[in-house]
């Protein structure tokens, strides 16, 4: 269902908002640090905790939606032979192949909500994920701010060039995984459709 690249691109996208630690300054006079927030998720122990967690998120989703896979996957076939041979008109006069056809026809567009509704959920839950992992992040941030002296954080990705002493993702990630080595991912659920629908 998602990929790291997904996830990663997630996570740029939630941290990017508030990574504004201090306001931009004028390039005089002031002191710049830059992090790699792709590299801080995922070689951190919290970042490498949530992708663990998702991928065994997304795995119970797939085994929960399995069953229903199997079961029409093994209808469709049963169908199939039934209908193999026979005409359009033939099928269509058969009253019982012709329901059997339209149940199943009810129950694949059952199965591509619920399908639908896992994707949504595991979306809902890698946000929450990386929301709980920014939580964490910008209080190590913020030390790393005032221990370096800086008033501008800026991402890699905004820059053409950096030395090593301005680059503090290693210190970052320390820092990180000394205080927060986990994020707690709770799979989000959407509510039934009956609840949505009130």
């Amino acid at each position: 269902m998602l990929s790291l690249k997904s996830l990663f691109a997630a996570f740029a996208v939630v941290l990017a908002t508030p990574m504004a630690i201090a306001p931009v300054a004028s390039a005089q006079g002031s002191t710049v640090v830059v992090i790699d927030r792709v590299q801080i998720f995922a070689r951190s122990k919290a970042g490498q905790d949530i992708q663990a967690k998702m991928a065994n998120i997304e795995q119970a989703m797939q085994a929960e939606l399995k069953p229903t896979v199997d079961a029409l996957t093994a209808e469709r076939a049963s169908l199939d032979a039934k209908a193999q041979g026979k005409t359009q008109e033939a099928i269509l006069a058969d009253a019982t192949l012709t329901s059997e056809i339209e149940q199943h026809a009810i129950k694949a567009r059952q199965f591509n909500v619920a399908r639908q509704v896992a994707a949504r959920e595991l979306q809902l839950t890698e946000r929450q994920a990386l929301n709980e992992f920014n939580k964490a992040l910008i209080p190590v941030l913020q030390q790393v701010v005032v221990e370096r002296g800086a008033n501008v954080i800026l991402d890699n990705s905004q820059v053409v060039f950096v030395d090593e002493a301005t680059e503090v993702s290693a210190d970052v990630i320390a820092k990180l995984d000394a205080a927060t080595p986990t994020i707690n991912v709770v799979r989000q659920k959407m509510p039934p459709p009956q609840a949505a629908q009130q």
